[in-house]
């Protein structure tokens, strides 16, 4: 009579199910992880697609259904997919921000009215600059800005022919309107 060996086979098949049922355990929550953090919807139906296991499993799943469910709702309430949880500034690297864009609005407030000071002794035949107007548009400068000046330019003006080059042709036409 034969030996039986039915007990050592169930417990095989056994772990082997145990095995395949964490497999798909980590596939579902890796599933979860990748919607979460492309920012698709999360929903049983996304993930199940996307672990490739079924709705029903997923239901059965106590974890995987707590944080399908956890996110699901983070999702739900914003309009538009946000960074993933764990890519979003906290509010200490948020206030480090503003603390450094106030800095460095300070730094361009100071370098403005050093630049201004500078200014204000050569310009003694106008008006003094306001805090509201750019250089540029100040009455002072507008005599720079003027066609009255154009021939005070140091380059001599040039009228502007282009050169045509079309496919094969390599010559400049202005040699042929002299």
């Amino acid at each position: 009579m034969r030996a039986d060996n039915s007990r050592h086979l169930i417990a095989a098949a056994q772990q082997r199910a145990e095995q395949r049922a964490e497999q798909t355990r980590r596939k579902a929550l890796a599933a979860v992880r990748r919607l979460d953090n492309t920012g698709r919807p999360i929903s049983f139906d996304s993930v199940a697609r996307e672990a490739r296991v079924s709705r029903s499993w997923l239901y059965t799943q106590a974890d995987v259904r707590s944080e399908i469910e956890r996110l699901r709702g983070r999702h739900q309430s914003t309009a538009k997919p946000g960074p993933p949880e764990r890519q979003r500034a906290s509010e200490a690297s948020l206030l480090r921000r503003l603390q450094a864009a106030t800095e460095r609005v300070r730094q361009l407030e100071r370098a403005n009215h050093e630049l201004r000071d500078a200014l204000a002794p050569s310009a003694s035949n106008g008006p003094p600059l306001s805090q509201d107007q750019p250089v540029a548009t100040h009455p002072r400068n507008q005599a720079r800005n003027s066609s009255a000046h154009a021939d005070m330019h140091p380059l001599p003006h040039r009228q502007h022919r282009p050169k045509h080059r079309h496919a094969g042709h390599s010559h400049d036409h202005r040699a042929h309107s002299r």
